[in-house]
């Protein structure tokens, strides 16, 4: 049923994407500060405390590592994890560095998720606008069906397969901790971001702020 959900919440988004027009793209602004609010809560309630079980400055480095090669992949897929595409329409090519990078970034959100934590509902509230926003700008940019379908089959699977793989290799539950800090590191980058961007210019946004706290306030709740 996880997979079902993950997979389901990228279709989902690209089902919205097609009703959309660039107006009504503008309210997803608000949806994305509550879901990188939601996935910053769970991430310092819930993944933090359970690496930090037994202390460690090793722990740091890897969600340091986390933080880097987040930072990394954006070179590359210009900031869709939190909802920037930059594509150039001259060009109708399959985007190879945006989906090798989203496909990197979905593998390795799919590790932490277990029934001992509430990741998977933090993983779903943040791919649904990020699969909205990627859908629609692959739309508005011209790029076939086939594309956008592949794209997006491709990256609904991979953080399924990063879940299937952390519960059914043994080999990975040895690092189980280290790959759970990386995540960290990436989850912190990624939501950290999109609330830098939810308050661009330091101008103070009511709704924008009312979703922050919501999301906080749900994450702290579950």
């Amino acid at each position: 049923m996880n997979y079902l959900l993950l997979f389901l919440a990228v279709a989902f988004g690209f089902i919205i994407a097609t009703f959309l027009n660039k107006k009504e793209l503008r309210n997803m602004e608000v949806f994305l500060a509550f879901s990188g609010a939601f996935l910053l809560s769970i991430t310092v309630f819930e993944l933090l405390p359970h690496v930090f079980e037994t202390p460690s400055k090793k722990i740091g480095v890897y969600i340091m590592v986390g933080i880097l090669m987040q930072i990394f992949l954006e070179f590359f897929s210009k900031g869709a994890e939190h909802g920037h595409v930059h594509l150039h329409s001259e060009t109708k090519s399959f985007p190879w560095l945006l989906f090798i990078s989203m496909c990197i970034h979905a593998f390795m959100e799919g590790f932490p998720i277990s029934e001992e934590n509430n990741l998977l509902i933090g993983v779903i509230v943040h791919k649904i606008p990020v699969a909205i926003i990627l859908s629609f700008f692959f739309i508005t940019a011209g790029y076939s069906r086939a594309i956008i379908l592949a794209f997006l089959f491709f990256f609904a699977l991979m953080t399924p397969i990063g879940n299937f793989i952390a519960h059914n290799y043994e080999m990975v539950h040895h690092f189980e901790t280290e790959i759970t800090a990386i995540v960290i590191g990436i989850f912190l980058h990624v939501s950290t971001t999109i609330l830098f961007e939810s308050s661009k210019n330091h101008k103070f946004n009511l709704t924008k702020m009312t979703a922050v706290i919501v999301g906080i306030i749900l994450a702290f709740l579950l």
